[in-house]
This record gives C-alpha cells, sequence and structure tokens, in this order.
C-alpha cells in the first residue's frame, strides 16, 4: 500500500445462505444438516440423518419458497447491505464480499475472490448479532479452513458478536418505534398490544453446552427496550423455527401466540435475531403464525420489518468495521465491555465474570 493511499479493506459478510431456484432446495437443506454444528450425531450417522431429515423437509420448504417466488431473496437482500456498507467506509477502499454457509456464494468462492484483491486488511462481519456456534461459530470455521486451504495471508479481525451494541440497538429500536405506532393506530383503543420479540431456536443441549446465543438475546432486547425508552411496554421474548424433535429454548412463538389470544392482546412481532428478510421472517412470521394468530382470535397482528439495508443499521455495520480495524488482527466485539459470563465456555472471548 501506498502512503497516500487508503488502505484496502476487504469485508466479508456472513450469513446462512438460501435456495436461488427450487432445485436446489434439497441440495441446500442437505448442506444445512450435514453441518456438524447443526446436527449434533457421530459423525457417521450423520449423513444418513441428514438426508432422512432433508427428505422430510424438502416437500414443505418447496411450498414456502414458492411463496417467494421459488428461491430465497437473502443473497440480493445481502448484496444490497454489502452495496451500502461499501458506501459508508469512505476513509477505506473497502470492498464487501459474501460468504454464505449452505448456498452460493460459499466460503470458498469468497475467499478465493479476497485472495485475488490483496486486501491489506480483512474484516469478518457477521450477519448475525447474536453468536452462536451454530451460525457465526460454524461460519468462522469454514472461512478458517477454507482461507488456509487457498492460501490467503492478512491481518485479519473478526467482530464475534455485537448483540447489545448501542448503535444496532438504535436501528432496531426506531424500526420497533414506527411500526408500534402503526399497529396502534390501526388498533381499536380499547385493545392492549404486546411487542413479541421473536429469534430462531435452538435445542436446549447445545446452550446448556455453553452457547451464549440465548443469553445474548436477552441482552439484544434488553438493549433494544432501553433504546425505547419506554416503561409502558408489554413484551415477551420467544423462539421459532423448531427442527428437530429435541426439546428447544421456550416459550414457543406458538406458545406466546395462545397466550396473546388467551389474554386477549395484539402482537407486534419483532425478529430480534434476524437482520433480512428471508423464509423464515416472510413465511414463518407474515404467513404461517399469522395464520395462527387469526385462527385463535388474537385481535390483531403486526410485524416489525427486519433491518435489511437501512440506513441507520448501515451506519451500525459500519462502525463495528472501523472498530475491528482501530482493534486490530484478532477477535472483537461492541457489547459494553463484557461479552458473555463464565457458563458460556462457547464464546470466542471466554471473559469469566460473574453472572
Amino acid at each position: 500500500m501506498q502512503d497516500n493511499a487508503k488502505p484496502r479493506v476487504a469485508v466479508v459478510l456472513f450469513n446462512l445462505g438460501g435456495p436461488d431456484q427450487p432445485e436446489a432446495i434439497r441440495p441446500f437443506l442437505l448442506n444445512l444438516f450435514r453441518d456438524p454444528a447443526i446436527l449434533r450425531v457421530p459423525f457417521f450417522v450423520r449423513p444418513l440423518l441428514a438426508w432422512w431429515i432433508a427428505r422430510a423437509r424438502v416437500a414443505p420448504a418447496t411450498a414456502n419458497y414458492a411463496l417467494l417466488g421459488g428461491r430465497s431473496p437473502l443473497l440480493d437482500l445481502t448484496k444490497q447491505q454489502a452495496n451500502a456498507l461499501e458506501r459508508e467506509l469512505t476513509a477505506f477502499d473497502a470492498t464487501c464480499f459474501i460468504a454464505m454457509r449452505y448456498w452460493h456464494p460459499f466460503s470458498d468462492a469468497a475467499v478465493r475472490d479476497v485472495a485475488a484483491w490483496r486486501p491489506d486488511h480483512v474484516v469478518l462481519l457477521p450477519l448475525y448479532p447474536q453468536y452462536s456456534t451454530t451460525t457465526t461459530g460454524s461460519s468462522l470455521t469454514v472461512w478458517r479452513e477454507a482461507a488456509a486451504r487457498h492460501g490467503l495471508v492478512a491481518p485479519v479481525s473478526t467482530v464475534c458478536c455485537y448483540f447489545d451494541d448501542v448503535r444496532y440497538a438504535d436501528s432496531v429500536a426506531r424500526l420497533v418505534t414506527q411500526a408500534l405506532a402503526s399497529a396502534r393506530v390501526a388498533l381499536p383503543g380499547k385493545v392492549k398490544l404486546r411487542v413479541l420479540f421473536s429469534a430462531h431456536g435452538l435445542p436446549e443441549t447445545i446452550v446448556r453446552a455453553g452457547d451464549p446465543y440465548q443469553y445474548q438475546i436477552e441482552r439484544t432486547t434488553a438493549s433494544v427496550l432501553r433504546a425505547m425508552s419506554r416503561s409502558d411496554i408489554d413484551w415477551r421474548i420467544c423462539y421459532q423455527s423448531r427442527a428437530t424433535p429435541q426439546k428447544w429454548l421456550e416459550p414457543s412463538a406458538e406458545t406466546e401466540i395462545e397466550r396473546a389470544a388467551h389474554d386477549k392482546v395484539a402482537l407486534l412481532v419483532v425478529p430480534i435475531a434476524f437482520v433480512s428478510e428471508h423464509s423464515e421472517t416472510l413465511v414463518e412470521l407474515d404467513v404461517e403464525y399469522r395464520d395462527l394468530a387469526n385462527r385463535l382470535g388474537v385481535p390483531g397482528y403486526f410485524r416489525v420489518p427486519t433491518p435489511n439495508a437501512d440506513p441507520t443499521f448501515i451506519g451500525a455495520l459500519a462502525d463495528l468495521v472501523r472498530h475491528a480495524i482501530a482493534h486490530g488482527p484478532g477477535v472483537c466485539t461492541r457489547s459494553h465491555g463484557v461479552a458473555c459470563l463464565a457458563a458460556h465456555t462457547a464464546c470466542p472471548l471466554h471473559r469469566r465474570v460473574a453472572a
């Protein structure tokens, strides 16, 4: 790099990925359930079990994606986020690269593109605000393997999480506040409104093994409520998208929808673990859970949009990149001085502090 040139920064955005055509649904599901971070069974059992689960889920998944035109919108939305983030990082010669976990573009392709671009610094930025071994952890493992395989050599800063970053919380709080006002206008004055923060679920065994995800979901929710400066909000946390017969985190979204019907309160659902629209927001939240709420007699059902390329959210991501570069190589977080508790042994920083 010349002395007067801007630093060349490669920002790698990690996300789940999604099928880009109906024929990709089955291999996408196979990739998902073959991941040892997802299906935690002996390695010799996993291929057969993954095949069986994917076979059982391909028909309902195909029906869901048909509602979205036969493909996931996630890659297009991630590209929009990447383009917006590049425009925000004016102090650098920054280019964003996308590494999806279970469908194209995979980490192998992203590593090759980053290596060909020859950056001065690489920032690994998950589009998962909360860290889990099943999401960010899995993506980082595959990225490191690909980087070693293709000989990518550059200083690397990794943002492991930003679950209670102030600017990120502000961006979500603004979306919730706007949706709350719109929902209140649409409802009769006597109908109460409950805010339901919905996160993707996890098997309880993964959390008990030291995964900090549930703790970070709770901290994110607290940060958003604090940013809203409202003490009068009736709110709950729930978990959606159960995928295996194991016991998953509770309460489930279905349970909380039933509770709202019993309490005769309307719901405003906040997808607190997602920053882009995809099947679990556009189908599961907007279609399946809305239908359930209507059948049970919930007096109103509303949903907060994910941030996507919202300027406030993109500004928060840009701050994360700047912080990571200033931090230097290694793993960093934007939490308030403490990443996780001592029990969260899967946390990359694993700071042992008292609860």
